[in-house]
């Protein structure tokens, strides 16, 4: 993966920030039809598109009908990174919304989720009904509001920044604009 890579090659450290994409979209989901509806999108050909970039990146891809409110797995993504091994979250969400079609809107799901790397049930169950993390993507999403970001994935470094999903050789050019130094 190129995130893995750039970690690698140079001395940065990598954080996710959380995005509101489709924040509108209900709990049960909304099949891609409805949320493309009106807006001239040929969704096979995006989803064609999007698999050869997933392809590229060396991440899985599957075509999926659904997309879910991903408000609550950012909470509780929040919460896991503060975990030893939590980091895995993020893999974990991944694979479960775009491979597996699962809703990640879902508590069950979600806890399903994060026991599966170790979270313990009952913390994660308190984080999703609490909404302890809900200032920490709340902040996240002023922040992206704040720097104009419109679509993920979105690369920030210092005050430059890249939009979509790019070769790897553009993301070490926004480093080295940014003033990154290079690992020896």
């Amino acid at each position: 993966m190129r995130i893995e890579k750039l970690r690698t090659a140079w001395d940065i450290d990598v954080r996710f920030v959380h995005f509101p994409l489709h924040p509108e979209t209900p709990p049960e989901g909304l099949t891609l039809d409805q949320l493309f509806a009106g807006r001239g999108i040929d969704i096979p050909a995006a989803q064609a598109r999007m698999k050869q970039l997933m392809d590229a990146e060396g991440l899985p891809y599957a075509d999926r009908t659904m997309t879910y409110n991903s408000r609550l797995a950012q909470e509780l993504a929040a919460y896991a990174v503060t975990q030893p091994g939590g980091e895995q979250i993020h893999e974990c969400l991944f694979r479960a919304y775009f491979v597996d079609g699962i809703n990640i809107a879902s508590v069950d799901n979600l806890i399903g989720i994060a026991t599966s790397i170790g979270l313990e049930h009952a913390a994660c169950r308190d984080v999703l009904a609490s909404r302890k993390h809900r200032t920490t993507v709340d902040t996240d999403w002023n922040r992206s509001h704040t720097r104009g970001v419109t679509s993920v994935p979105t690369f920030v470094v210092a005050r430059n920044a890249v939009i979509g999903a790019q070769p790897y050789e553009i993301l070490e050019q926004l480093l080295e604009q940014s003033g990154a130094q290079r690992r020896e």
